[in-house]
């Protein structure tokens, strides 16, 4: 069975990946999108976090673990996700180093970031230009960078959509893996 492609969009919160995600959706029915925010309240609800009975693993890893699975069952997926820290980082790096990325890095300017955090009223205003302090800052190779201020969400996602159309999956992901 062929692997399932994955659409790995990466930004720092409120950069626009959800977004661009249902967009993506509409030009791209036989993906699926996964993001980290739905994968961590699974996880949320697993857990008591009241008394501190947490999963002592990252959830990261159970997430990066979970999206090689869909790819290994030839599930076509748009991951939304923040690699935020080295734990992150390597944990995707390392399980999802074989398989077909198209690595896509999310920008978008830090002010417009603090207007849509204030806006959101669901995120901490401040957190992303904590999460810009790593956030491509690693050497990352993107098949694709979008600036969702800078470009309307159609129109990056078309940009996405015709790198998926030229299959350049993995280019960036495998180079990327090996820094």
């Amino acid at each position: 069975m062929n692997k399932g492609k994955i659409i790995y969009l990466n930004g720092v919160s409120s950069s626009g990946k959800t977004s661009l995600s249902k967009e993506l959706i509409k030009l791209l029915p036989n993906y699926f999108h996964f993001s980290l925010d739905d994968f961590d309240y699974i996880i949320e609800k697993m857990e008591d976090r009241q008394n501190e009975r947490l999963i002592p693993i990252a959830t990261e890893v159970f997430y990066h673990q979970t999206i090689k699975m869909f790819s290994d069952k030839g599930v076509n997926l748009i991951i939304d996700d923040v690699l935020h820290d080295n734990v992150s980082l390597k944990s995707a790096t390392e399980t999802l180093q074989d398989y077909p990325v198209l690595f896509v890095g999310v920008q978008c300017p830090l002010e417009e970031l603090e207007r849509r955090e204030r806006e959101r009223g669901d995120r901490t205003v401040g957190q992303a230009k904590i999460q810009l302090n790593f956030v491509h800052q690693n050497g990352e190779m993107y098949d694709v960078e979008v600036n969702t201020f800078n470009e309307k969400l159609e129109v990056c996602a078309v940009r996405i959509v015709e790198a998926v159309n030229q299959e350049l999956f993995s280019d960036g992901w495998k180079t990327f893996c090996k820094v």
